[in-house]
């Protein structure tokens, strides 16, 4: 963490979201069909839980090991060649600092920086990053490429109790659990020149013994009740979560900002 002079106290929660993410970057109800999606998808997402889980839902995570910069899953209704749908050309953070654990920067402004995968254990860091600078504090800036989806709805809901907005700025990734933090802001908003983007999530398989499919299907069916609840609450539309549901852990379904502003993720 860096050694900075502590800018002033915060006038009010949101009050200089656009001006915090120009530093940063320079520059409800859950629906019929939402349900009927979970239905459509739940062998997929047990025959992902056989493959990779061993840990308990609070250990969920969505980031697999290797590239945290994922490929983009097909999607033949978008052109290709169209300059406002290549995410992959966005993002400008090294994948090597994308990898390390969560890092917590204050810089001017009220801006909070968050980079890096979100390791169990992030959300401790971040209440107690919160309670030592939260009267300093105004906006979240994230560029993350996801991690422990349990880490990710704890600091949404802290980031909501205190206040704060969210911001991804130009050049940063937010994919994963990651738009799972945006959404827990009062005010959100995401650059043009971001890439945000969701998939399945998994079980980080590391210790344990292998789910059985039923164990698998319990899990995967309360963890996508509680990620679609948490949603609604924060006032982003659980149909997020469908293409979610519907895209591999080994890619990422980017978000249009048509779709970042239609689902809500940007205020």
């Amino acid at each position: 963490m860096s050694s900075i002079s502590p800018p002033a106290p915060r006038k009010g929660p949101g009050a200089r979201l656009l001006a915090a993410l120009d530093a940063v970057s320079d520059s409800a109800i859950l629906k019929t069909a939402f349900f009927a999606m979970l239905a459509g998808t739940a062998w997929v997402l047990v025959s992902d839980y056989r493959a990779l889980s061993a840990l308990r839902p609070h250990e969920l995570a969505v980031t697999p090991g290797g590239d945290p910069v994922l490929p983009a899953v097909d999607r033949p209704e978008i052109d290709p060649d169209n300059p406002a749908y290549r995410p992959l050309e966005q993002i400008t953070t090294p994948p090597e600092r994308l990898a390390e654990p969560l890092s917590m920067e204050l810089i001017p402004g009220g801006v909070l920086m968050l980079e890096g995968t979100i390791t169990p254990g992030a959300a401790a860091l971040f209440a107690a990053e919160v309670a030592l600078r939260g009267d300093y504090i105004e906006t979240v800036a994230l560029n993350s490429p996801g991690g422990s989806v349990e880490d990710a709805l704890a600091i949404g809901r802290a980031i909501r109790a205190a206040g704060f907005a969210t911001a991804v700025g130009d050049g940063a990734l937010c994919a994963s659990s990651c738009p799972l933090v945006l959404a827990g802001g009062v005010a959100r908003a995401v650059s043009g020149t971001s890439a945000v983007g969701v998939h399945q999530i998994y079980a980080d398989a590391r210790t344990g013994e292998a789910l059985g499919s039923a164990q698998a299907m319990s899990d995967a069916q309360a963890i996508t009740a509680r990620i679609s609840r948490y949603l609604g609450e924060m006032g982003v539309d659980p149909l997020l979560w469908v293409p979610a549901m519907e895209t591999p852990p080994n890619r990422l379904y980017y978000l249009t900002g048509e779709e970042i502003a239609d689902y809500a993720l940007s205020l």
